[in-house]
C-alpha cells in the first residue's frame, strides 16, 4: 500500500506552516471542533444539558478517529461528515449521544470547519506576509537612490532605482496582507440544517433548563411558534464558541465567504508572483542584478538556482485556475447543491496551501536577496546612452521642436548603434549641426544615473505605509 500525500511532487508547501494547518488530521480536527461548538452553543442556549457541550468537547480530539478509515467510509454518503458522527457519536458517554451533531447538516459542519482550517491557514500566511514586507522594505530603505535600467517589454527603457522596484514588491505583499486579514476577519460559521431555515433546532425538545416551548414565542412577529428569535441567539452562540463571524444567512448556497477567499488568496499568489518574476528576470546569469541564496543543481556544481523564487513563480500560475474553480461554485442550485459544494473541497485546500507555501518562501527568498549595485551600474551603460534618449528628446525639443528633436535622436541613435559609439560622442557632431542646441550639457543630459526622476521621493512616501 502507498503512502497518504507526504508532499513529494509539492516543495513549495512540504515543511511550510500552512502544510500542517491544512492536512487531513487539521481538517479533521476542524469539523471535530464545529461539531464541539454545536453541542456547546446549544448548551449555553438551553437546547442541550451543560455537560453534554462538555463531554463532546472533551472527546472532539483528532488523534481518536482514524482519518483513512473515514475517508473511505465518505464515499458512501459523499463526505466525511457523515461516517465522523457516527464515529463521535459512539466515542461520546451514552447521555451524551442524543446532542452530538442535533439539527445539524454535514454542510453546516464543512463549511464550518473549510472557515476553521482557512482562519488557522491564514494566521500563518499574515505572519510570512508581514516578514516578507520587512525584508523588502530593507531593500528599498537601503538601495532608495540605487540605480538601474528600467525595463518595458523586455527592453531598457529609462533609468529607475532598485529602491523603487523593491517598494512596489512592498506595496503588493501589503495589499495582499489587507485583503487577507479583511477576508480572515470576514469568515463565517455556518449553521442551517437541512434547508437552512434551522427548523430541525426547534423540533428537538430539550431536557435542559430552559427549551423553547410555544409560550415563549408566542405573538412575536414572524415566529409561528417555533422560536426563530432564539434559533438565531444560537447561531450567535455557535459563531461565539468558534471564533468565526456570525452570518447574516446560512450559505449553503450563497458562496461569498469561498469567493472573497479564492479571491484574495489569488491575489496574494499573484503578488508575490511578480517580486519572484523579477527575481528571476534580474538573476539570470547576463543579467546578475541580483542572487537568491542558492538552491541546488542536480548537475551542475556552480549554479545557485533562485529556488525560492521559482517556487512562487509556481504557485502563482496555479493559483487562478484554483481560483476559478471556487468561483464557479458561486451558481449552486437550490438551497444546497450537488456537486457545486462538493467541488470546492480540494481547490481551496491547494489554494492554502499554495499561498501558504508561497508566503513563506517570500520571506525566505526576500531575507536572503544579495542587491549587485555594480552591476546595475555597468548594466545602465549598456545601450551607450540610448536609456535616456527619452530625457534628451523633451530638452532637445524645447529648443527645435519636437518633431524636428525625434528626428535628430533618431538618427542619432541609429548612428550609435551602427557604428557602436555611445550616443553622447554622436550627439557632439549633431550639436554643431544644429545652433539651437549650441551650449547644452551633454555629459550631464546623457547620464542615466540623473534620470531617475521621483524614484526616491516615491520610495520614501512608499515606505511610509505601515
Amino acid at each position: 500500500m502507498y503512502e497518504s500525500d507526504a508532499g513529494l511532487l509539492a516543495p513549495g508547501r512540504a515543511g511550510s506552516p500552512a502544510e500542517a494547518t491544512t492536512g487531513d488530521s487539521a481538517f479533521l480536527q476542524a469539523m471535530l471542533d464545529a461539531e464541539a461548538a454545536l453541542t456547546r452553543a446549544q448548551s449555553a442556549c438551553g437546547l442541550a444539558p451543560a455537560e453534554a457541550g462538555r463531554a463532546v468537547t472533551r472527546t472532539a480530539d483528532a488523534d481518536r478517529f482514524d482519518v483513512r478509515d473515514l475517508a473511505l467510509r465518505a464515499r458512501s454518503g459523499g463526505n466525511p461528515v457523515i461516517p465522523l458522527v457516527v464515529d463521535l457519536t459512539a466515542a461520546v458517554p451514552e447521555d451524551a449521544r442524543p446532542y452530538v451533531h442535533r439539527g445539524a447538516t454535514s454542510q453546516d459542519i464543512l463549511d464550518t470547519a473549510a472557515m476553521l482550517v482557512a482562519s488557522r491557514t491564514l494566521a500563518t500566511v499574515l505572519d510570512d506576509l508581514e516578514r516578507a514586507a520587512g525584508e523588502v522594505a530593507r531593500h528599498a530603505a537601503t538601495h532608495r537612490d540605487t540605480q538601474m535600467a528600467g525595463r518595458t517589454l523586455t527592453q531598457h527603457a529609462v533609468p529607475t532605482t532598485f529602491g523603487l522596484k523593491a517598494a512596489g514588491w512592498r506595496a503588493l505583499i501589503l495589499d495582499a496582507r489587507d485583503r487577507l486579514s479583511a477576508v480572515r476577519a470576514s469568515l463565517p460559521a455556518q449553521l442551517g440544517g437541512a434547508a437552512g431555515t434551522l427548523a430541525a433546532f426547534s423540533a428537538f425538545s430539550a431536557p435542559a433548563a430552559s427549551p423553547i416551548t410555544q409560550e415563549d414565542t408566542a405573538g412575536q412577529e414572524g415566529n409561528d411558534g417555533q422560536g426563530e428569535v432564539d434559533l438565531l441567539a444560537l447561531v450567535a452562540a455557535y459563531a461565539h464558541e468558534l471564533g468565526l463571524a456570525e452570518p447574516v444567512l446560512p450559505w449553503h448556497t450563497l458562496r461569498t465567504p469561498i469567493a472573497d477567499l479564492a479571491g484574495a488568496l489569488a491575489f496574494t499568489a499573484g503578488a508575490l508572483g511578480k517580486m519572484a518574476a523579477d527575481v528571476l528576470t534580474l538573476s539570470r546569469t547576463e543579467i546578475g542584478e541580483v542572487e537568491e541564496e542558492g538552491g541546488d543543481s542536480s548537475a551542475l556544481p556552480h549554479k545557485a538556482n533562485p529556488v525560492h523564487a521559482t517556487l512562487i513563480a509556481a504557485a502563482a500560475r496555479r493559483a487562478p485556475g484554483l481560483a476559478a474553480t471556487l468561483y464557479s461554485s458561486l451558481a449552486a442550485e437550490d438551497e444546497r447543491p450537488a456537486g457545486a459544494w462538493h467541488a470546492e473541497w480540494e481547490p481551496l485546500r491547494d489554494l492554502l496551501r499554495l499561498v501558504g507555501g508561497a508566503a513563506h518562501d517570500g520571506a525566505a527568498l526576500a531575507a536572503g536577496l544579495r542587491v549587485v549595485p555594480y552591476t546595475m551600474r555597468e548594466n545602465l551603460q549598456l545601450t551607450d546612452g540610448l536609456i535616456v534618449a527619452e530625457r534628451l528628446a523633451a530638452v532637445f525639443a524645447d529648443r527645435i521642436g519636437r518633431a524636428r528633436a525625434r528626428e535628430v535622436l533618431a538618427a542619432a541613435a541609429d548612428r550609435a548603434h551602427s557604428e557602436t559609439t555611445d550616443l553622447a560622442d554622436v550627439l557632439f557632431d549633431v550639436l554643431r549641426e544644429e545652433p539651437e542646441l549650441a551650449g547644452l550639457d551633454l555629459a550631464e543630459l546623457t547620464d542615466p544615473t540623473r534620470y531617475t526622476g521621483c524614484a526616491g521621493p516615491l520610495t520614501d512616501r512608499a515606505l511610509e505605509r505601515r
